[in-house]
């Protein structure tokens, strides 16, 4: 599988030159409905690390593609306590629960720079009715958002504190293996032990507790913002998380 271009990619000026694309990690589309796409796109936009790309209760209209980078998807409570509720990764689709209220009904904050290809909220009516099998592939990224969501849900009201970390640390390496980011057991890891506590839950110093605690028993290293896992089959029991993730998914 081609590797992915690195975090600084930019979105380049014609869909039919995407590089997630070819990663072959993704469906094909027909060439009208890659056209369409690319007509649906209003621009391109590039955030740098730290910044927030979506205010939570504030209106915004657009809808992104993540094509480089790492960003979460948040809420927080009025004391300014964080859910980190998923983090998104390159070909995730942003934004689609704000058509359904005045406001974004979460925030999104860039982890690293990060290049979004930008949608307009209201063109969806005229991508449904043109081309329904884009809109089917909404559907299906939707669908596919609430399976995760069921997923942390489990992981926050079952999973104790090791099975929490072992299985975030499988969720995102899976995520990024599909993506041909994975060498070997080794991944870009931008995220830091607070972005983890957020996550899942914990506080900070028992995340650092359990993230030692694996790493003594040789399950993993974390070392200059990479990942490496030692082995990924004890992880996978630990955290009884056996994810089998479908060899393509949509692309918008």
């Amino acid at each position: 599988m081609t590797i992915l271009p690195p975090t600084s990619a930019i979105c380049p000026p014609r869909c039919n030159a995407c590089g997630l694309r070819k990663t072959g990690a993704f469906m094909p589309v027909k060439t009208e409905e890659l056209q369409f796409i690319e007509t649906f796109r209003t621009g391109i936009s590039q955030v740098a690390g730290g910044t927030t790309i979506l205010h939570e209760q504030k209106p915004n209209g657009k809808l992104f593609t993540l094509y480089s980078g790492w960003a979460f998807r948040y809420k927080t409570l009025s004391d300014g306590r964080r859910q980190i509720l998923n983090f998104l990764l390159p070909g995730d689709f942003i934004g689609l629960q704000q058509k359904f209220a005045d406001g974004a009904m979460h925030g999104i904050e860039a982890v690293t720079d990060v290049n979004l290809c930008v949608f307009p909220r209201d063109g969806l009516w005229e991508l449904f009715r043109q081309h329904p099998s884009l809109g089917y592939d909404i559907t299906w990224l939707a669908a596919r958002e609430e399976g995760m969501v069921d997923d942390h849900l489990i992981t926050a009201g079952r999973r104790n504190a090791t099975e929490r970390v072992a299985m975030l640390l499988m969720h995102l390496f899976r995520r990024l293996e599909r993506l041909g980011m994975a060498n070997g057991g080794l991944i870009e890891f931008p995220i830091n032990q607070q972005h983890i506590a957020d996550a899942l839950g914990l506080s900070l110093v028992h995340t650092n507790k359990t993230l030692r605690r694996l790493r003594q028993l040789g399950l993993h290293e974390i070392d200059n913002g990479k990942l490496r896992l030692l082995n990924t089959r004890a992880l996978e029991r630990i955290a009884d998380f056996y994810d089998t993730p479908p060899p393509q998914v949509p692309l918008l």
